[in-house]
């Protein structure tokens, strides 16, 4: 156990020889006060965890040696126990320690429980977004953190080097045309239409910034290896089943949502309907897709078809290059918006924290199909600026 020691703190300390970005995700200042002895962060690959990880760390007042990264994804902890390796270096005096991919350690849950258990010392994880579906008692017992893709916000400011303000959903809602104004007073480039088709192609992983030219390749390797590595870990998928898998994304990426019934697309994939909803769990909960449902079967049983999405909408490009831009336009404002209370409805397209009814459309979308319902909003693309209740789209990338 010393020589791991000494090993994975020579690999922090060629950690620290490299550069981190300046900029720091919506989420930094909040986990770096966290006075959580255990706190995670669960997540997409590529959005930023392991970045994230490392700014807290250099931040944190503690020496050199009272303070620790490791990744899991490492062959020296392949088959070592967490918590005797995290009891070594407490003992040695460890005050910290990141554990980065821990979905990748054996027997993570339990090795992190009884690190919460026996021993004193502030442990500060990420994982995969897939480990929800193991265990409820990540939410329950840690201090667990939610890191999304980027929003058009963050990618405004990474791209432009400036910062700008978030707003709740609320404040979209009821004073929207004053929000726009305080952004374009912000933005030296006023032409906001321009950042959100940009954004919509290529702009939802931090990479992006590291290698342009590179950025669908990178986002394919991010599909893969969320299904190759951690739903197959995680889950205990079959090798052959990914290929189902990956089949059920592109049947996706090609749809129109309420396209296809549930029983058709098990057909198109080839697999029955019971294991098609755990598939579909599987992808939603590993932020491969989004499933949306009808408000209806919350109250009762009824048959309404569900809706599916690509988790975001880059990944249209690099599934599938084929997209209908309503179904663009869907996918986007659900990417933003799916941890907030979402449905469909059959009036509108979604309706939001039982309130707010939405329908989504071009710059000339009318309020014939929602004209009669009460808080009801047209979420409109290719406008700058909105008027009353009808919203520009892109303003729902600025939720954080």
């Amino acid at each position: 156990m010393n020589k791991t020691i000494a090993n994975a703190k020579r690999l922090y300390r060629l950690k620290l020889n490299q550069t981190l970005p300046e900029y720091k995700r919506f989420l930094y200042n909040e986990l770096l006060h966290d006075k959580s002895q255990i706190l995670g962060i669960y997540g997409s690959r590529g959005v930023g965890k392991s970045t994230m990880l490392l700014q807290i760390l250099n931040e944190m007042d503690y020496k050199i040696t009272q303070k620790l990264y490791i990744s899991c994804d490492h062959p020296m902890f392949q088959d070592l126990s967490l918590f005797e390796f995290v009891d070594e270096f407490a003992q040695k005096g460890g005050e910290v320690i990141v554990i980065d991919e821990i979905h990748e350690a054996k027997n993570f849950q339990k090795e992190i429980k009884l690190i919460y258990d026996f021993l004193n010392i502030k442990v500060i994880f990420s994982g995969s977004s897939a480990i929800s579906i193991t265990n409820a008692d990540f939410a329950r017992r840690y201090s667990m953190y939610h890191l999304p893709i980027l929003s058009l916000k963050e990618f405004i400011e990474l791209s432009q080097g400036i910062t700008l303000s978030s707003y709740s959903l609320e404040d979209i809602f009821n004073r929207h045309e004053e929000i726009v104004d305080e952004i374009f007073n912000q933005l030296q480039d006023k032409k906001i239409l321009k950042f959100f088709n940009e954004f919509l192609a290529v702009g939802v992983y931090p990479f992006y910034f590291e290698n342009e030219n590179k950025y669908i390749d990178r986002v394919n390797e991010v599909i893969n290896t969320i299904l190759h590595t951690d739903l197959s870990k995680i889950c205990n998928i079959q090798p052959e089943k990914i290929v189902v898998l990956k089949k059920l994304l592109l049947t996706i990426c090609v749809s129109n949502p309420l396209e296809i019934s549930m029983e058709s697309l098990a057909q198109r994939v080839g697999i029955s309907k019971p294991t098609l909803y755990n598939y579909i769990d599987y992808l939603s909960r590993a932020e491969l897709l989004s499933h949306i449902t009808h408000e209806a079967k919350r109250f009762k049983s009824i048959k309404k078809s569900d809706k599916l999405y690509l988790a975001n909408t880059n990944f249209f490009n690099a599934l599938c290059l084929n997209s209908e831009i309503g179904t663009v336009r869907e996918t986007f404002f659900v990417s933003m918006l799916k941890k907030k209370n979402l449905y469909y409805t059959d009036v509108g397209d979604f309706i939001l924290n039982d309130k707010y009814v939405v329908e989504i459309g071009g710059k000339n979308k009318s309020f014939k199909q929602i004209k009669d319902i009460s808080n009801s909003y047209v979420i409109a693309d290719d406008i700058e600026t909105g008027s009353g209740n009808k919203i520009p789209l892109w303003l729902f990338g600025f939720l954080y």
